[in-house]
């Protein structure tokens, strides 16, 4: 059962969400920039930003304690909003309370920069990353639009034959976009996504390329060999099927996937500052510290 937080946080989403369903791509971006800078503002005095001159990314460091591990966070927005703010906005929470070295990419967006830009945006952060830690101290964080490109990355990062992170998380990870799956329930359910608005910006992502290539749909892959995955949904988001198939599929495939779905809550409940997400952060943590202490 919901929590009387999560329940009235609800009631506001769902009266703002027409109102937020009318802003064109630039007022979204603007409006998601915002929301990382008031993130940035709760998480002075614990969390450093530091610009990374080589990629365009932006490191984020606990104030209070040296650390040994990162985090590659790929950050949520459809594909076409969320920019440097908004990813140093989660990717410092994760920071701070992580308490980790966390590598926010800005990766190019669409419909300007179509895939594989953003993919290849996060092999070269990916890259990068190697090059200063070990692998078995890395870890992939991703949030809906982020969470599926984390397991795209995965899918690369195999294919060329480079070191694994230690594992993955992610957050309502957005890995079919054809949106088959979607079923008419889970749109009337999501009180944040619109199956309409997800199936025009997969197009815009996807430009040229089918939206069951397994770079771009990463359900649609080859899953063997992958890290050890933890998985975060609420039952009442347009994406609930997404979790729970691509959590199958690693299982079946041999891997390690833990699935946790939070009843009654909606796309990326873990952002929002509610009791349910308090208990996903610790949750996160525990993983996040069994597959990089060793």
């Amino acid at each position: 059962m919901a929590s009387i937080a999560s329940s009235l946080v609800r009631g506001q989403i769902t009266l703002l969400n027409p109102l937020l369903q009318l802003l064109d791509t630039e007022k979204t971006r603007k409006l998601q920039e915002a929301l990382g800078r008031l993130h940035q503002r709760v998480l002075k005095n614990k969390v450093s930003f530091i610009d990374v001159p080589k990629i365009s990314a932006s490191w984020a460091k606990p104030d209070d304690s040296i650390s040994d591990t990162c985090i590659l966070y790929l950050h949520g927005g459809s594909y076409i909003a969320g920019g440097e703010d908004y990813s140093k906005g989660f990717g410092g929470i994760l920071a701070s309370e992580l308490v980790s070295n966390v590598l926010c990419l800005n990766y190019r967006l669409a419909p300007e920069n179509p895939f594989p830009a953003a993919l290849k945006d996060a092999l070269e952060a990916y890259k990068y990353a190697l090059k200063i830690f070990p692998s078995p101290k890395i870890a992939v964080i991703g949030e809906s639009a982020g969470g599926g490109l984390s397991f795209s990355l995965l899918l690369k990062i195999k294919e060329l034959g480079l070191a694994m992170p230690s594992c993955v998380i992610t957050i309502s990870p957005w890995c079919d976009l054809t949106m088959e799956y979607a079923t008419e329930n889970d749109c009337k359910k999501d009180p944040v996504l619109s199956c309409e608005g997800l199936l025009y910006s997969a197009k815009l992502y996807a430009g040229d390329t089918e939206l069951d290539n397994p770079f771009v749909s990463p359900l649609y892959g080859d899953l063997s060999s992958m890290p050890d995955s933890l998985i975060f949904v609420g039952t009442d988001e347009v994406l609930v099927h997404d979790s729970i198939r691509m959590h199958d599929k690693l299982t079946q495939h041999g891997n390690k996937s833990k699935l946790h779905v939070e009843e009654d809550l909606w796309h990326v409940y873990v952002l929002y500052g509610l009791p349910e997400s308090r208990r996903a952060i610790d949750k996160m943590h525990e993983f996040f510290l069994e597959h990089t202490s060793g």
